[in-house]
């Protein structure tokens, strides 16, 4: 677990949650997990809406089937 987290401050944020919501981005962060180790995403303040980043990512996380490595801030990990 410390190698993907050292992994995930290396990586760059590639999918951002906006306004439309987790369902948005589903695809693309399953297309970028079947790529990579690792995928950063980042919550707009426009996504959380009534809701926290970490029940969003837990979300997302259901959502492509895949593990959460972290949430920092706004921020979220994912690997398989």
């Amino acid at each position: 677990m410390a190698n993907l987290r050292r992994k995930a401050h290396e990586a760059d944020v590639t999918v951002w949650v906006g306004k439309g919501g987790v369902d948005a981005v589903v695809d693309e962060l399953d297309d970028q997990l079947a790529d990579r180790e690792v995928v950063k995403v980042k919550f707009l303040r426009s996504s959380r809406g009534g809701t926290t980043t970490e029940d969003l990512a837990e979300e997302l996380c259901d959502a492509v089937n895949a593990d959460l490595v972290e949430t920092r801030g706004n921020t979220a990990v994912y690997t398989r």
